[in-house]
């Protein structure tokens, strides 16, 4: 990679252009003051096509091969591929001496993290996560909260995200092959453990109920995890595809009072409507009929608690910083220990629905795993 002018963009291939390259990383990276997207790899020529039409002169790859060999044109590798080829690719990049974006879970194990974490560090090299649900609207008003005392010494932290979804869609997602790391736990469940241990800091005990509820389904669709904290806390966890009604995506309860919000933050839908964050512009602003309310005494259903205005989601934050950690200017908004962590109590979750037992987790030392 040659190093780029302060003031040049930073040149990013994009892996991968399906629904997370083509809905998330594509905008986001186009909408990044400082960020170019420069190719997208991809040999499908249906989404060759849909990226022309959407970015203009963007430039192909065929296989990620062909980024290697020009490593000095680029500047960041983002991985939007399929999960199993997540530390193949990743490895490949930083071995050619570029900074990578991981969409998660950046690796099947905690152990392939840790070593694809060690590489970076040996490189010099930036390997951030995408962990983009620290940034929606519902987790940065209750983290704000809790910063600010309101909810006093918080004590339960429930956290659903549920679909109704009781047809299969096909595809590696819902394969039952350990290779291709599928099934709700490893994909919603890598948002609600991160969002979690964000909050909340480091597990030391794990509990979970995993089930595969649709006919022909062959990996987890339904899936309950607890988890002790070691501050205490404890966190209730749900990912399912097959919830008829859906539970609130957060009822957080403190010793001084709760808060209980619907819905899901609006930008993934904006996102995929096509529609674009322009700086300046509002973006990620949520209605206020679908506030969450804070309270104590009474369900929020019934008019109990105080509206409470949620913050704008801001994933064009996360690439931002991104491009602020490659310059020098800013830390890594999300690192591949901290992902360790999570992919620690989601290993710890799976023995657990496994065997029906509770598993305790043994520290890990690294202060960056800790940090919010």
């Amino acid at each position: 990679m040659t190093p780029n002018a302060s003031d040049a963009p930073l040149r990013v291939a994009l892996v991968g252009y399906g629904l997370a390259g083509s809905v998330f990383h594509a905008p986001l990276v186009s909408a990044t003051d400082g960020l170019v997207l420069d190719t997208v790899v991809t040999s499908n020529e249906e989404r060759r096509e849909e990226a022309r039409a959407a970015f203009g002169d963007v430039r192909f790859a065929a296989s990620p091969d062909e980024l290697w060999e020009r490593a000095d044109e680029l500047d960041l590798v983002v991985i939007a591929s399929p999960n199993k080829t997540h530390v193949p690719l990743a490895t490949a990049a930083l071995k050619a001496g570029l900074p990578v974006v991981v969409d998660k879970p950046i690796a099947g194990t905690a152990a392939e993290a840790r070593e694809l974490a060690a590489l970076a560090e040996d490189r010099g090299l930036l390997l951030s996560v995408f962990q983009n649900r620290r940034w929606d609207n519902d987790f940065r008003t209750l983290a704000a909260l809790i910063a600010d005392g309101e909810l006093g010494e918080v004590q339960r932290f429930e956290s659903r995200f549920e679909r109704w979804r009781p047809q299969l869609k096909g595809g590696w997602r819902e394969s039952g092959d350990p290779d291709e790391i599928g099934g709700l736990l490893y994909d919603l469940g890598s948002h609600v453990v991160d969002q979690a241990l964000v909050l909340f800091g480091a597990a030391v005990q794990v509990y979970a109920e995993s089930d595969v509820r649709r006919p022909g389904a062959a990996a987890d669709d339904d899936t309950f995890i607890a988890i002790t904290h070691e501050n205490g806390v404890r966190s209730h966890l749900y990912v399912s595809a097959t919830t008829a009604q859906l539970g609130p995506r957060f009822r957080v309860l403190g010793s001084a009072a709760g808060y209980v919000k619907y819905g899901l933050d609006p930008q993934e839908a904006a996102l995929r409507e096509g529609l674009r964050p322009v700086a300046g512009e509002p973006w990620g602003e949520e209605v206020e009929e679908l506030w969450g309310r804070i309270g104590s005494g009474e369900s929020p259903l019934t008019g109990g608690g105080t509206p409470v205005r949620t913050l704008p989601g801001d994933y064009p934050a996360y690439y931002a910083a991104v491009a602020a950690a490659i310059r020098g200017t800013g830390d890594n908004p999300v690192t591949a220990l901290q992902a360790a962590a999570a992919l620690d109590v989601l290993e710890a979750a799976r023995r657990s629905a496994r065997e029906g037992v509770s598993v305790t987790l043994l520290p890990h030392h690294d202060a960056e795993e800790r940090r919010a």
